[in-house]
């Protein structure tokens, strides 16, 4: 069995830091760059791009509402022709920053308070990733399994994975619980280890209520900016190591 291990990182800017990327590097097998909107800015990107390559990760594209004071977590109304343009000028500059570090960009992952809008709207999510698509055909589109994401990303005909989450918790429609209520989050990372050999064996999302939804599950992904992110991405791929779970970047299936 494989597994990719992928991080959202590159969110900081200017002279602000956010997370430890360069130690997450060492653990994950797929990075998220963010594109400048919600996080991030050229230099953080090329950075984070570089180091990422240089440790064999694969490199993603990861785009949000131009949010930085609420870090695209704020949900923004916003019709379906500006959700694609706004996706593929964020897409456009990761490729072309990937680029000049001599590396190119395999996914794309929406972020935040866009992720879970085009998780519940099939419409939203193929506009954004249609977007993608015009962009590179070939690109691998990440998706919340079980979702309207993955919806999308089927009709398309795109190549997609399935991503679930080591540090969030599922409502029973495989949405995440809104951050601020109860069991929204993971701290422990040995709790959060234990969820995703869980999830994984037995391919399926285990929502908060204990309800099983079968679900592709071929990415585990943790948030960088975390206190804990670094404890639960060694913790997650240890568990999943001693399981004989081989971690490696994601593949896209198709249908």
């Amino acid at each position: 069995m494989r597994v990719d291990l992928n991080a959202d990182m590159g969110e900081g800017f200017g002279d602000w830091t956010m997370g430890d990327d360069a130690a997450l590097l060492e653990v994950v097998t797929s990075a998220n760059v963010a594109c400048g909107a919600h996080a991030g800015d050229w230099d953080v990107m090329a950075r984070t791009m570089r180091l990422a390559a240089a440790c064999g990760v694969g490199i993603g594209a990861h785009p949000g509402f131009a949010d930085l004071q609420g870090f695209g977590r704020r949900r923004i109304p916003m019709a379906p022709d500006t959700v694609a343009n706004l996706v593929a000028w964020q897409f456009g500059a990761a490729r072309a920053i990937a680029a000049t570090v001599g590396a190119g960009v395999r996914h794309f992952k929406l972020h935040g308070a866009l992720a879970n809008m085009a998780s519940e709207d099939a419409e939203l999510a193929r506009a954004a990733y249609g977007a993608a698509l015009k962009v590179d055909p070939d690109v691998i589109l990440l998706c919340l399994a079980g979702t309207a994401q993955e919806v999308a990303a089927r009709d398309l005909g795109a190549a997609w994975a399935g991503e679930i989450f080591a540090d969030r918790g599922y409502n029973d429609d495989a949405t995440l619980v809104t951050r601020g209520q109860p069991g929204a989050m993971i701290h422990d990372p040995e709790a959060a280890a234990t969820r995703m050999v869980r999830f994984v064996q037995a391919g399926a999302i285990i929502a908060n209520s204990g309800r099983e939804i079968r679900a592709a599950c071929d990415s585990i992904c943790l948030h960088g900016d975390g206190p804990e992110a670094v404890a639960i991405a060694r913790a997650v791929r240890a568990a999943l190591e001693a399981e004989g779970v081989t971690l490696a970047p994601m593949a896209g299936r198709r249908g």
